[in-house]
């Protein structure tokens, strides 16, 4: 049976950074949604400075109080905006990066090379080298394969690479398909029974400096029991390492804290703390995460425009047609993800809701947002907030039907300001050539 979606006065009820007044409608940090559409236009994306400190800080007090001592290395691709990093950097967190592009955002928004860990299946050789030449505090290695290059690159170098391995401890963390890393079938991390026998071939290999492992089960994950089965496999394997020798200071212990983004019950984080400790927490290791969406997925949210609302005959929900669509939030359309969608009016949430079905104006049948959501009746011209989209929002955009990057603002204590301006539509094209012998025809 479906379980009925949450009305909007109880998502409203369960956000603590948005309230809705009466004459300001709605606020996020204090600060008037409106003003932020009426002066950027829509769609546009809003991320919550104070929101992103308080989920920070709430995680580094559950570790506390569970006696642990945690590096946080916020995963950048949930949200890589310069802002965004620059108040996590202030907030004491690294970075946990997956390509070169990712290393460069990084430090150029301040971050310590040291505090970096650079993760990911696919390292190009250029980014194995560019992370020794920056001196990123770990490397974590996802094959065989990838260790013996990471060898050559650093012995050509004339460096040492701290790497830790990351494992597949073929844990299924019953999440959606899409966003599940940890099972064998899964292209993530280094095979089971393999691990072992590459941590002491990683010790023997120049150029490497084995140092620990890594793991990571998948994204919004709702129960702590896959990290404990996760993690007690990799404390298994310290101990055997240990046992045969070999040195293990760290462990990453990845990502993947789930939240709340229709009626989940999403564990605190005292519920990882509490699975790291029991399994990890006598290991005298150096311990890390990698949050991402834990961090800045309530940190977002998504404005957009009522362009039309189009009746639909015997009686099926209406099309709430929107401004904002699947190339700026891509997540509906890729995961069947759901987010809570909003109206800025006071006046509007107070109506009994009706069920609609939200789409955006893209030449795609999957460009739906929502199906028969039980939503206030709109009019063209409302604005919307669709909710909890800071992580794998803005950084899935595409400019597919040519439609051009949505402008960006952060807010925070009650005030506002931009933080990207819409991209001009000219800039579609502006680095598009023809080739000579169109040139000639032209």
């Amino acid at each position: 049976m479906t379980r009925p979606d949450p009305d909007p006065l109880n998502l409203l009820a369960s956000r603590p950074s948005l309230r809705m007044d009466a004459q300001a409608g709605l606020s996020f940090e204090d600060v008037p949604l409106h003003l932020v559409a009426r002066t950027l236009g829509t769609p546009c994306w809003v991320t919550g400075a104070g929101t992103l400190r308080r989920r920070t800080r709430n995680l580094k007090t559950a570790f506390v109080e569970a006696g642990l001592d945690v590096a946080i290395h916020y995963a950048l691709k949930a949200n890589d905006h310069l802002a965004t990093l620059t108040v996590l950097r202030e907030e004491g967190c690294g970075a946990d990066v997956v390509s070169g592009g990712e290393l460069h955002r990084a430090i150029h928004a301040g971050l310590a090379p040291e505090d970096i860990v650079f993760s990911g299946v696919g390292k190009t050789r250029e980014e194995m080298a560019l992370a020794l030449r920056l001196g990123v505090g770990q490397i974590n290695v996802e094959s065989a394969e990838e260790l013996h290059r990471l060898s050559r690159v650093a012995t050509g170098a004339d460096r040492s690479a701290r790497v830790a391995l990351r494992v597949n401890p073929d844990i299924d963390a019953g999440t959606h398909d899409k966003i599940s890393t940890g099972r064998a079938g899964d292209k993530f991390g280094i095979a089971w029974d393999q691990a072992a026998t590459l941590y002491a071939e990683a010790a023997a290999l120049p150029g490497l400096e084995p140092v620990g492992l890594a793991v990571h089960i998948g994204s919004q994950i709702l129960s702590p029991a896959p990290f404990r089965a996760a993690f007690a496999r990799v404390a298994a394997l310290v101990r055997q390492l240990r046992a045969e020798g070999m040195t293990v200071r760290t462990v990453d212990c990845g990502g993947g804290l789930g939240i709340r983004y229709r009626d989940e019950i999403a564990p605190p984080p005292a519920a990882l703390a509490g699975a790291i400790k029991e399994t990890l927490g006598t290991l005298d290791v150096a311990l890390a995460v990698e949050p991402g969406r834990w961090i800045a997925a309530p940190a977002g949210v998504l404005l957009s425009s009522v362009i039309d609302v189009k009746r639909t005959p015997d009686g099926a929900p209406d099309f709430l047609i929107l401004d904002a669509a699947m190339n700026d939030l891509a997540r509906p359309a890729l995961y069947e993800s759901w987010h809570g969608i909003l109206p800025l009016s006071p006046e509007r949430l107070h109506v009994d809701p009706t069920p609609q079905t939200v789409v955006g104006p893209v030449c795609e049948s999957s460009d739906v947002f929502a199906e028969a959501r039980p939503l206030p009746p709109l009019r063209e011209g409302d604005l919307v907030a669709i909710l909890d989209t800071g992580a794998y929002g803005s950084v899935m955009s595409s400019t597919y039907n040519s439609r051009p990057f949505a402008a960006q603002a952060m807010v925070e204590n009650g005030v506002w300001q931009p933080i990207r301006a819409r991209q001009p539509v000219e800039a579609l094209w502006a680095d598009e050539t023809l080739p000579d012998w169109l040139r000639r025809v032209s």
